[in-house]
This record gives C-alpha cells, structure tokens and sequence, in this order.
C-alpha cells in the first residue's frame, strides 16, 4: 500500500488515518514524558504499588501463580503505561482529525480530563488506587501536573506530526 492510497487526497480517511497516526505517535510521547516527570514528582507513596503494577500483577498472578518481582514493576508499569497513554493519543488524534492547528489548550484539557477520569474516578472504582479524600492534595496536584504534561506534549507532537504528514502527502501529489 501507498502512503497516496492511504492518504487519499481530502477524504475522511486521509483526515482520520493521519488524525489516528499523528495522535498515536503524540500519545507515545506524552506518555514517554509523563513517566519521566513521575520520577521526580511524588505520585504516590513510597512503598505503594501504582494501579497498573496491581493490574499486572494480578494478570501475572493468574497466568503464572506468582506476583511480578519488585525488580520488574518498572517495565510492567511501562507496560501499561505506554500502550494506554497511545490509545489516548489515537483517539484524541481522530477527535482533531481536521484541525491542524496546535493548541496548548486543549492538550493540558486532555491530560487534566485524564486524569479526572481515571485517578479521580476508575482507578479508586476498580479498587486499584486509594480514594481521592485519602490521597494528600500535595500527591494529587503532582499527579495532576504530570498528566497536564502527557495532554500537552500528545497535543504539541500531535500537530507536528500531522503537520508533516500532510506535507508529504502534498509533496506526492
């Protein structure tokens, strides 16, 4: 297949294939970079495990009888991490499919929507975080930035991305 055939000439498919990549390569950055600042941000308390190690090790408890060792719960985290922040940034991708403009805006509305539907609400649901009433605001707040910073970067790489992509595009034209 083509890159003309797959970005056909001013179709919904050119505008959501390129939507859905440039949000895809966005939501890997964002993650990439959310991880990193959750390193020096305190997210959580020191000696508690974060909801996507729980996640897997309850997936590892069942396929494999035992818990993920303490030394792999960084790469399990990742696991989870990665995939999950590109989804967002996919879908996001195909909601500004034909808006090309970046607007810091609307990236820190994803990370900080992120992080409410997730850390405010699913997460302590689901019983894989603590409520939000019994999380110090201080920890709350980090994780807010931290999420801010994964909407933001999605938005910011989203729209280079898809500024290229377009460019290419019109240059085999």
């Amino acid at each position: 297949m083509s890159l003309n055939n797959f970005f056909d000439k001013d179709s919904f498919p050119t505008n959501a294939s390129r939507g859905i990549l440039a949000g895809f390569i966005g939501g890997l950055a964002g993650s990439a970079l959310k991880s990193t600042v959750e390193r020096f941000l305190q997210v959580r308390k020191i000696d508690e495990k974060s909801a996507q190690v729980k996640v897997m090790d309850q997936l590892a408890v069942k396929l494999t009888g035992t818990p993920i060792k303490l030394e792999n719960e960084g790469i399990a985290e990742q696991l989870v991490n990665i995939p999950l922040g590109a989804t967002v940034g996919a879908v996001y991708g195909y909601g500004k499919r034909d808006n090309t403009e970046v607007n810091i805006l609307d990236g820190a509305i994803l990370g900080g929507t992120t992080w409410a539907s997730t850390h405010e609400t699913s997460l302590p649901l689901m019983g894989l975080d603590r409520s939000p009433e019994k999380i110090p605001l201080k920890t709350q707040m980090h994780e807010l930035l931290a999420h801010v910073i994964f909407g933001v970067t999605t938005e910011v790489v989203r729209g280079f991305v898809n500024e290229k992509l377009k460019q290419r595009q019109e240059e085999e034209e």
